[in-house]
């Protein structure tokens, strides 16, 4: 099995302003070319974390999924992040998960934020994504989601798990925490793309984007600023040490009532 070039691309966010976050990841993504396999933005990048989608939300062929398609087949490299999808006139929280051939396939939110009211406005999803690349099998999930250890659960023989979030700063110790654990109970690479910088509600964010590796231990974590990182992750490493630390095969075995 290949190893795996991942980018996490921590950011500030033009709040509701799609076309200025657009460009301004352009930018970011400019020389990532033959460099990496697999980019990671934070959760809704273009718009931030708005409980307003009417003014923000796209059809699933819309200008960001094409701007995805394109940065994809440029950088060739899949691209995920999450962004606002109005579809059969309900909103979706929706992590597009896109190939350098323009295919692609997606995750909608489980959790929604209750203190925020994300659930009033926007629709759950109902499946896990276990989306493929290089014969990674990567389970991609957004923000709140990290909290609810059971729907992150490794009952699939994933290789990678991911979060994309808008995780404020006031919980930060719960975000790096809960990432360690995943990690650990998981045995998997584990990684979290945050945003940076205030919101137009005035929450502060920190980043803290992190990549764990499968013991939880942390191979990169930044704050306080705009970061685009790469690492080279080792399957044969993880493989090795699930073989070791055999644990994974005692897991519960359990369905979830959606």
């Amino acid at each position: 099995m290949q190893d795996l070039r991942i980018t996490t691309v921590q950011s500030e966010l033009v709040w509701e302003d799609i076309d200025a976050n657009l460009q301004q990841f352009s930018r970011k993504l400019s020389d990532l070319g033959g460099k990496t396999d697999l980019i990671i933005l934070p959760e809704m990048f273009t718009t931030g974390f708005t409980m307003q989608p009417a003014a923000s939300a796209e059809k699933p062929d819309g200008k960001t999924t094409k701007w995805l398609a394109a940065q994809a087949a440029d950088l060739s490299a899949v691209i995920t992040g999450s962004i606002i999808i109005e579809e059969n006139g309900k909103y979706y929280n929706r992590l597009l998960w896109m190939q350098p051939d323009g295919t692609y396939t997606y995750y909608d939110k489980r959790h929604l934020f209750t203190l925020a009211g994300e659930h009033e406005y926007y629709t759950a999803g109902t499946k896990i994504l276990l989306a493929e690349i290089k014969g990674w099998k990567v389970c991609p999930l957004i923000c709140y989601d990290l909290r609810f250890p059971v729907w992150s659960r490794n009952a699939f023989d994933y290789d990678l798990l991911l979060y994309v979030a808008n995780w404020p700063i006031s919980r930060s110790h719960h975000w790096k925490s809960l990432l360690t654990a995943r990690a650990i109970e998981n045995q998997s690479y584990t990684i979290g793309v945050n945003r940076t910088g205030k919101d137009a509600n005035d929450y502060l964010y920190s980043g803290d984007s992190s990549i764990m590796d499968y013991a939880g231990n942390i191979l990169h974590q930044t704050a306080n600023k705009e970061d685009v990182f790469t690492l080279l992750l080792s399957y044969a490493e993880q493989r090795a040490f699930r073989e070791k630390l055999n644990f994974l095969p005692d897991r519960d075995v359990f369905s979830i009532q959606i």
